[in-house]
C-alpha cells in the first residue's frame, strides 16, 4: 500500500479508473466532470494506459460507445454530469435491460431549468428507476475505493448491471484531500481482466435488447430487480473482501455515525455527510442523543439495513438534495418505505442544498431541534420542509 497523496478528487478517480485496466473510454467534456477524463486523456496519450479512448459528439453517443464496446465484451467507462447524465438515459435503461456491465461517474450538478453549474443531487437521482446501481461517496479516497469496486460488482455474473458511482461536483472533483493509492499489484488481486459471459461473437450470434412482447417482458424485468436484490449481498461480500486486502472499508450499504442510544436519526448521501457528523459530535457533546445514517447505496436500496438501525429511534429526519415534483424528496419517500410496518420513528422530509446552497453545522443543528420539538408536541407531519429559502423572492 502506497502513502496517501493529496490529489483533486477528479485525479483520485482517473487513478482508480487506470488501475481497473478499461479496454475502452468514451469521453465527452462537461463541468464539473471534465477533469476526470482529461486527466484520463492523458494517461492514455502518455503510453500510461493502454485503453482505446473515444471522443464522442455528445453524452449520448459516450454512452452508446461504451455500451458498444460492453456488448463485444470490453470492460469499459465513462463520465458525466447534469443535462449529459439526462441525455444518456435512453442508453442506461437499454445497458441494464441487456445486462451489460459498464461503469459510469457520475458527477452531481443541477439541472436546468434555470442553468446551474452548482451541485445537487437532482440528475442521479432522476435514473434511479433505469436499473443503473448507485453508489454516493463523502470524500476523495471514498470515491478512489468506491470506482475499484464498482467494476467487480458490475461484471459478476449475478449481477450484469451499469454501476454508477455519484460524486459531488466540485466539492470532491475540484477539492483537494489526502487518498491513500493501491499498488496495481494489489488492484490486480482484488480485480481480475474481465471475463464476459454474453458478447458479440460471429461465431456464436446473440441478439441484445430484441423485440419483447407481454408474455416475456415482465420476467425479463423481474430478473433486473432480482439481480438488484442480489447486488446488496454482493455489496456486503465484496466491501469485506476488499477490506481484508485493503485495509479501506470502500463501498457499504450504509454507514451508522454514533447511532447509538440516538432518539433522532439524520439521514443523507455524498459529500453532506461530513458536515453531518461534525454536527453529530458537537450535538452529543451538549448531550443531544442524536446519530447519523449516510446511505452510501441508493439502488439498490438498502431497506433492511435502514429497518434494523432506524428501529429503536423516535424520529429519522432525512436531508435530501433532490425533489420528486409533486412529491417530496426520493431519498425520504424510500426511507418512509422501508420503516412503514413501524408505529415509530417518524420520518421527516427536509430539503437542502439545492445548487449548491450551502448547508451549515448550524442548519443541520437547526434541523434537528425542529424535529425533536415536532415529536415531543406529538404533531402530524407531512409532506417536506424546504429549509433556508430565501422568502423575499417568492
Amino acid at each position: 500500500m502506497k502513502k496517501a497523496e493529496i490529489l483533486e478528487g477528479s485525479m483520485a478517480v482517473a487513478l482508480a479508473v487506470k488501475s481497473c485496466k478499461p479496454g475502452v473510454i468514451s469521453a465527452y467534456p462537461i463541468s464539473p466532470q471534465t477533469h476526470i477524463v482529461e486527466y484520463l486523456a492523458k494517461m492514455v496519450a502518455s503510453g500510461e494506459l493502454k485503453s482505446e479512448y473515444v471522443v464522442a459528439d455528445s453524452e449520448f453517443s459516450a454512452a452508446s460507445i461504451i455500451y458498444g464496446a460492453s456488448a463485444a465484451g470490453v470492460r469499459s467507462y465513462t463520465a458525466s454530469s447534469s443535462q449529459g447524465l439526462l441525455l444518456m438515459t435512453e442508453v442506461i435503461y437499454n445497458a441494464a435491460g441487456t445486462r451489460l456491465p459498464m461503469v459510469f461517474t457520475g458527477v452531481n450538478r443541477a439541472i436546468s431549468a434555470p442553468i446551474s453549474i452548482q451541485v445537487d443531487h437532482q440528475d442521479t437521482l432522476s435514473l434511479r428507476d433505469s436499473g443503473l446501481i448507485q453508489f454516493y461517496v463523502e470524500n476523495g479516497q471514498e470515491a478512489y475505493d468506491a470506482h475499484i469496486q464498482a467494476f467487480r460488482l458490475a461484471e459478476d455474473s449475478e449481477i450484469l448491471l451499469p454501476t454508477m458511482i455519484c460524486m459531488d461536483g466540485w466539492v470532491l472533483t475540484h477539492g483537494y484531500e489526502p487518498v491513500e493509492l493501491m499498488d496495481q499489484e494489489v488492484v490486480d488481486t482484488f480485480l481480475s481482466p474481465y471475463r464476459p459471459i454474453h458478447y458479440l461473437d460471429p461465431e456464436n450470434p446473440l441478439t441484445f435488447g430484441s423485440y419483447a412482447e407481454d408474455d416475456v417482458l415482465m420476467e425479463l424485468k423481474y430478473m433486473i430487480q432480482a439481480a438488484m436484490d442480489q447486488a446488496k449481498k454482493k455489496i456486503v461480500e465484496i466491501a469485506s473482501e476488499f477490506h481484508r486486502i485493503t485495509g479501506h472499508s470502500g463501498l457499504r450499504l450504509i454507514e451508522a455515525y454514533r447511532t447509538e442510544g440516538a432518539e433522532v436519526l439524520l439521514m443523507g448521501m455524498g459529500s453532506m455527510a461530513g458536515t453531518m457528523k461534525e454536527a453529530v459530535d458537537r450535538m452529543r457533546e451538549d448531550g443531544i442523543a442524536v446519530g447519523l445514517i449516510k446511505v452510501c447505496c441508493y439502488r439498490p436500496f438498502p431497506s433492511e439495513a435502514i429497518f434494523e438501525n432506524c428501529k429503536s429511534a423516535r424520529a429519522v429526519a432525512v436531508l435530501d438534495q433532490g425533489f420528486s415534483m409533486g412529491s417530496e424528496g426520493p431519498l425520504s419517500l424510500d426511507v418512509k418505505a422501508a420503516l412503514s410496518n413501524l408505529k415509530t420513528p417518524t420520518v421527516f422530509s427536509f430539503i437542502t442544498g439545492l445548487a449548491g446552497r450551502e448547508v451549515t453545522i448550524e442548519t443541520i443543528q437547526g434541523i434537528t431541534s425542529t424535529v425533536r420539538k415536532v415529536i415531543d408536541s406529538g404533531q402530524i407531519v407531512r409532506g417536506s420542509q424546504w429549509v433556508d429559502l430565501n422568502r423575499s423572492i417568492l
